[in-house]
């Protein structure tokens, strides 16, 4: 089950990646790229930062078959109709909200401690979504300009945390926290919501 919700994880962050190309006027390899790249990015610097080897997609074919297939998809359905206005937003929210807790937690099984947790949920959430905006040329990236982003991945993070420590079952913990990620994500989209800046200015470059 944690397995094929991780899958729902990466295949919208596949799908975000081929919209993002797509927005920037790419070819479909750079589709294909992209989807890849905003797919594993984010597992494979955590994989790298706890020391986990091998990386987890190496030895995943079928982790691997269904982004390169999600990705194919999205490209052939892009040819022939247009998206909603907000359908980048709301496929990059829901890979924000799976693999933020799958990173949290991976986190988990590998001992860190509790802070540790819930960065290394950000890190693994938010690094897919940095890479593909870079490699399109959008410079801030979503994360430095949207407010409720990294915000969301730690709360997400944090609560699959507690819930771990309540002793709630990892599937029922990982949906509950995936949930909340997506909810306040798409809050902050739908209606504005923003945290407070200082002196009431909203300028650009700034993360939370």
């Amino acid at each position: 089950m944690l397995h094929m919700l991780y899958l729902v994880g990466v295949s919208a962050f596949a799908a975000s990646g081929v919209l993002a190309a797509h927005r920037a006027n790419m070819d479909p390899f750079g589709g294909l790229a992209l989807a890849f790249a905003a797919s594993i990015s984010g597992g494979t610097l955590r994989d790298l930062m706890l020391d986990r080897h091998p990386l987890y997609w190496t030895h995943d074919w079928v982790l691997l078959t269904v982004i390169g297939a999600v990705g194919a998809a999205t490209i052939v359905y892009l040819r022939y109709w247009r998206l909603p206005e907000r359908s980048l937003l709301f496929v990059d929210a829901l890979g924000l909200s799976v693999v933020t807790v799958i990173g949290a937690q991976a986190a988990i099984d590998s001992g860190v401690t509790p802070l540790a947790v819930i960065i290394f949920g950000v890190i693994t959430g938010v690094t897919g979504e940095v890479v593909r905006d870079v490699l399109c040329g959008e410079f801030p990236p979503l994360l430095l300009r949207e407010d409720v982003y990294a915000t969301a991945a730690a709360a997400g993070a944090g609560a699959y945390l507690a819930l771990d420590a309540a002793g709630v079952d990892a599937t029922t913990a990982t949906a509950l926290s995936a949930a909340l990620v997506f909810a306040l994500r798409m809050a902050a989209v739908y209606f504005g919501v923003h945290l407070p800046r200082p002196h009431g200015n909203r300028t650009p470059g700034t993360s939370a």
